[in-house]
């Protein structure tokens, strides 16, 4: 009877081969931590975006210091560009003394109502100092006229009102006898002024720099009619 009970017990090795197997369960069973499809297009999908984000970003930055830079040019070319300051003869008339002798004897005794124009065309104040102008005949100088130092507004034109006397007694025998007559005869006075006013262009209180107003005219005056014409400036 023995026998036969030890004959019935199980096989060790039987129970192992039909137990299950691990790897092959975990095999079949579904991986939780893949993504799917749908997943990664949207990751993907994100990812594009933010690119296109920061790329339209770094564009308008770009644009924006274009921007800038290209109102500070304008700035500096339309505001900041600073020129010398014109001066001109504006006009003459003679309200009493206009003594003007004859061919046989040249000479002239003038006093002359002159306004001057000062044309400062920058966005800055100018301020100028005291100068003289000279009127000159065939080069010898005839008269002067004190301007005294002003202040011109920015864009703006200011006029100047001086007295000038004008006398022939500085010119050589030579002049007189010989162009002076001919002059008279013509019944036409020819003459030159110049000066050069010394300042400053003031812009926004900030920057100053120095600038100054020439003056280079030539002009008529019509001994029959008594008046100043052909003003010519450069």
């Amino acid at each position: 009877m023995a026998e036969k009970i030890s004959d019935e017990t199980p096989n060790p090795e039987k129970i192992n081969d039909e137990s299950p197997n691990p790897e092959k369960i975990n095999d079949e069973s579904p991986n939780p931590l893949a993504p799917s499809n749908d997943e990664e297009s949207i990751t993907a999908y994100s990812k594009d975006q933010n690119r296109k984000k920061q790329m339209m970003c770094l564009l308008y930055i770009i644009l924006f210091a274009v921007f800038q830079t290209g109102i500070i040019l304008l700035f500096v070319l339309i505001f900041m560009r600073i020129t010398n300051p014109k001066f001109r003869v504006r006009s003459g008339s003679f309200i009493d003394a206009f003594n003007v002798g004859t061919e046989a004897s040249p000479s002239f005794d003038l006093r002359m109502n002159t306004q001057f124009m000062v044309k400062n065309t920058n966005f800055g104040h100018f301020k100028y100092k005291d100068g003289t102008v000279t009127f000159a005949y065939k080069g010898i100088p005839v008269g002067n006229a004190m301007i005294e130092k002003g202040r011109v507004g920015a864009r703006s034109t200011k006029k100047v009102d001086v007295v000038v006397k004008l006398r022939s007694n500085g010119l050589s025998l030579n002049i007189r006898d010989n162009e002076l007559g001919s002059d008279i005869s013509s019944g036409v006075l020819p003459l030159t002024s110049s000066v050069k006013l010394k300042g400053k262009i003031y812009m926004m209180e900030v920057i100053k720099k120095k600038k100054y107003a020439q003056m280079n005219c030539s002009m008529e005056i019509d001994i029959n009619s008594r008046t100043l014409g052909n003003i010519i400036c450069k």
